[in-house]
């Protein structure tokens, strides 16, 4: 080696090879807004525009701008952009339960309308329905960069007076009746079981057996209150409620206890999974649907049009749930208020073949 030689070694930076043998340079440092400004040939201003998602670029600019970003894997700085707009553009949820289909679709809902405003989603499982988990999630909210908080969670999980918010976080909670302490959205629960027992009423049935949900639901509670009391209006009286878990495997074994009552000619169940069950179970024992008994269901499961016989249910816009819930709390953000009260979300009852006049005589 000649001494230009040994002067070009001496002064190139030292550099590593990477498990692949490709030398890195240790002083290559990530692309600046500067260096995509640059190579798209705009402002930096264009480049702050596209990477936060405003309005007033041009398409193509767009696609120069995205196609920079690209080439020079430059990333957008979040914590810097939500320390100097005093947001982090993420919602927290926090929700116990995913296995049933309510708080699934609900929590679908949610992550799409918070996309279309630009949010993110960060989730929050709650392992065990106990004060303790619940004030841990809650808890954890301070250590996340969150900006609000939607709560789909049975309304006693959150009676603890430890169960507090971080400063600043605003709350929404689906599915509660706890509307004098936090901004509350959920179906109208009522509204859509009284459509569902005057239905079966009005075919003639002499009475509405009830397959409710667990003891601890509110919704289940509401629907079981709504129940009874829509009886009752009738001058009907109620006959013992049997009681599930939402699965479809409660349901069946309730169905086998209801398929031995003689005076079952109709049974609206809390939901389209315990009506499943209930199906399967009035099938093995004899009883067929609609002719011995008629079924309705609640939710309006995509599968419920697939069911044998196809299920008449309660149909839950639970879209709409999830748009109002996001546009609860960025409602509270922007305007920096804290609401309360219950928005109800209207429900209709979907009729197909489960359902008909009992038997004469």
């Amino acid at each position: 080696m000649d001494k230009a030689d040994s002067s070009a070694s001496a002064s190139t930076p030292r550099t590593r090879r990477g498990r692949a043998g490709a030398r890195t340079d240790r002083r290559v440092q990530r692309a600046s807004m500067a260096d995509v400004a640059r190579l798209a040939g705009v402002s930096s201003q264009t480049v702050s525009r596209v990477s936060n998602g405003y309005s007033g670029v041009t398409e193509e600019t767009r696609r120069q701008v995205l196609a920079a970003m690209k080439e020079l894997g430059y990333r957008p700085n979040s914590a810097a952009r939500a320390l100097k707009r005093g947001e982090f553009r993420t919602i927290g949820v926090i929700t116990f339960s995913l296995a049933t289909t309510g708080n699934v679709r609900t929590l679908e809902a949610i992550a799409t309308s918070a996309a279309q405003e630009g949010y993110a989603v960060t989730l929050l499982p709650v392992a065990v329905p106990t004060q303790d988990e619940v004030r841990g999630a809650f808890s954890r909210l301070g250590e996340l960069a969150v900006d609000a908080v939607i709560v789909i969670m049975e309304v006693h999980l959150l009676d603890a007076a430890t169960v507090s918010l971080p400063p600043g976080v605003q709350v929404v909670v689906a599915d509660s009746d706890a509307g004098d302490r936090y901004s509350v959205v959920d179906t109208d629960q009522a509204g859509g079981t009284r459509a569902a027992v005057r239905h079966l009423l009005d075919l003639g049935h002499r009475t509405v057996w009830h397959l409710a949900g667990p003891e601890e639901s509110f919704a289940a509670q509401r629907r079981a209150d709504a129940w009874r009391a829509t009886l009752t209006d009738a001058g009907r009286t109620p006959p013992p409620l049997v009681r599930g878990d939402w699965s479809a495997e409660s349901g069946y074994r309730a169905g086998l206890r209801l398929a031995e009552e003689a005076d079952c000619t109709a049974v609206f169940a809390a939901n389209d999974q315990m009506a499943l069950g209930l199906l399967r179970a009035l099938h093995e024992r004899g009883r067929k649907v609609p002719e011995d008994v008629s079924v309705i269901g609640f939710d309006d499961i995509p599968e419920a049009g697939s069911f044998l016989p196809p299920l008449t249910t309660v149909h839950q816009d639970f879209a709409e749930v999830g748009r109002r819930c996001v546009e609860g709390v960025l409602r509270q953000m922007r305007e920096d208020v804290t609401e309360h009260g219950t928005t109800l979300v209207p429900t209709r009852l979907v009729l197909r073949g489960s359902t008909a006049p009992p038997r004469s005589g």
